[in-house]
């Protein structure tokens, strides 16, 4: 992986400094456990310079006041240089998340490409509208960025979970200090030189690396910012909810998933095993819309469990940086113990695993081998909660009514699937899955102009699509007296 001489610094207000202090952190490749280089540990004073950059780069116009036009002309050139620095970036993802190379090039940066082309085309589609009020006024509104965003990413997508907020509060005329997971920080410094180059202002997007306990909280209450765009955990995610409801702060929030699969007796049995199986090991079932949960319908159980158990141990696991690789190493010791410890549980409470079950020995890398699990009631913590680790549970159910109520019985609401080859089944039960997006004979169909978020624990507000445009702004009336 190249050694960029900006890693193990912050950039704030358009150049690279020292973290106050002058501390750093490893970052720590998780397929082999060494030290591929190190990241500055910011602090609140960093924060505070990083917000004071951002606002007097937001009040001043530079970047808002221009028009939409201009503003997607820029959006369209840190497209184009992301997908010219595509190696480098998947390089540096694939070795700080321990992503598969195949993904972080044919996924992960096309994807960040596509969210600034298409926010730069919306940038210029951003208007208010005329009101026929009873009244003798001409009414009008107008959309107006909201003004300093703090943008807080997680550890398993950073470019794409990062792009998916600055691209719309981009495209809005926003400023933003981004603060990307401790552990996955690289992809941010390497975004920060992108945007840089292609023209956006000094003092626009600022990013501040460092530890969340350690900054978190004095990010989200800072009173030079205007918004908080999350993406992580529940538990995280309601203590930003709380903070920033005090000062009252907007939030949009992307939370944890545990997205139910429902399989029934009519699907396409070959190509629904094929998403199922896609849908809890992509990215090492470190994905917040991953598919943890199958149920199937009861004629199928034993067919789907026997097929499961045999093709999971095929799916190539390894190195990342191999071409072929599907599977690579969880992000962390921490995480390799969590989801070990969850199977563990299950397996002593005498559920059936059928395939996996165990940690992997592979060059001192954090391996976990694909698991399905069977025979699991509800309320074990593998169905209930989100592991985010390639582990199933496959349940049985013997009808629809079963199959939606099961599916909508924890706490989440982010993504579900549906397999089945009837139409109107589709409809009627994607209609009543609580989910933010529910996919039908696929999964993780995804595209920059289709919103995805949560409903429930979640969270709120949406990511893509016009909707996430609009939420990077507020709406201002006019009203002038015509007499």
């Amino acid at each position: 992986m190249s050694k960029a001489g900006y890693y193990g610094k912050l950039f704030i207000g358009g150049d690279w400094h020292e973290a106050t202090g002058g501390k750093r952190r490893d970052v720590i490749n998780p397929a082999n456990g060494k030290v591929i280089g190190t990241v500055a540990a910011g602090t609140t004073a960093d924060i505070d310079r990083a917000a004071q950059a951002a606002r007097t780069a937001f009040d001043s116009g530079v970047w808002s006041g221009l028009p939409g036009r201009e503003r997607s002309r820029v959006l369209l050139k840190v497209s184009q240089l992301i997908r010219e620095r595509a190696d480098e970036l998947a390089e540096a993802e694939s070795a700080d998340v321990g992503k598969p190379i195949m993904f972080a090039k044919n996924i992960d940066v096309p994807t960040a490409a596509d969210q600034f082309e298409y926010f730069a085309a919306q940038a210029q589609l951003l208007d208010g509208s005329v009101r026929n009020a009873p009244l003798p006024v001409h009414a009008y509104t107008r959309r107006e960025p909201v003004g300093v965003v703090a943008a807080v990413t997680p550890f398993n997508f950073p470019l794409i979970l990062s792009s998916s907020k600055f691209a719309p509060g981009l495209a809005a005329g926003n400023t933003f200090v981004h603060k990307p997971a401790s552990e996955t920080s690289l992809s941010a410094l390497i975004l920060a030189d992108i945007v840089t180059a292609a023209g956006v202002p000094r003092g626009v997007f600022n990013v501040v690396t460092g530890s969340g306990s350690a900054l978190g909280d004095h990010l989200v209450t800072h009173p030079l910012i205007d918004k908080i765009a999350f993406t992580g955990s529940v538990e995280v995610g309601s203590h930003v909810a709380e903070i920033a409801g005090k000062v009252l702060k907007p939030v949009t929030a992307e939370l944890g998933g545990n997205g139910p699969n429902i399989l029934f007796a009519d699907a396409d049995i070959d190509k629904a095993v094929g998403t199922v199986i896609s849908a809890f090991v992509f990215n090492t079932g470190q994905f917040c819309m991953a598919g943890p949960r199958l149920l199937v319908e009861r004629p199928l159980y034993e067919t789907v469990l026997d097929i499961l158990g045999k093709a999971v141990g095929g799916v190539p696991l390894g190195d990342p940086s191999n071409p072929g690789t599907v599977i690579g190493p969880l992000v962390s010791k921490d995480q390799l113990d969590k989801v070990s410890g969850m199977v563990e549980a299950a397996r002593a409470a005498g559920a059936r695993i059928v395939a996996g079950g165990r940690k992997l020995d592979i060059d001192g890398g954090y391996f976990y081998a694909p698991t399905v699990i069977a025979d699991i009631n509800d309320r074990a913590p593998c169905v209930r909660e989100e592991v985010f680790g390639p582990v199933l549970t496959v349940q049985p159910f013997d009808s629809e009514e079963e199959a939606i109520a099961r599916a909508n019985g924890t706490r989440y609401g982010l993504a579900a699937g549906v397999q089945t080859t009837d139409i109107a089944r589709a409809h009627r039960v994607a209609a009543r899955l609580e989910a933010g997006i529910v996919w039908v004979n696929g999964w993780a169909m995804l595209d920059p102009s289709i919103p995805f978020g949560g409903v429930r624990n979640s969270g709120w507000g949406r990511e893509s699509g016009e909707e996430a445009l609009l939420s990077y702004t507020r709406s201002k009336s006019v009203v002038i007296a015509l007499g």
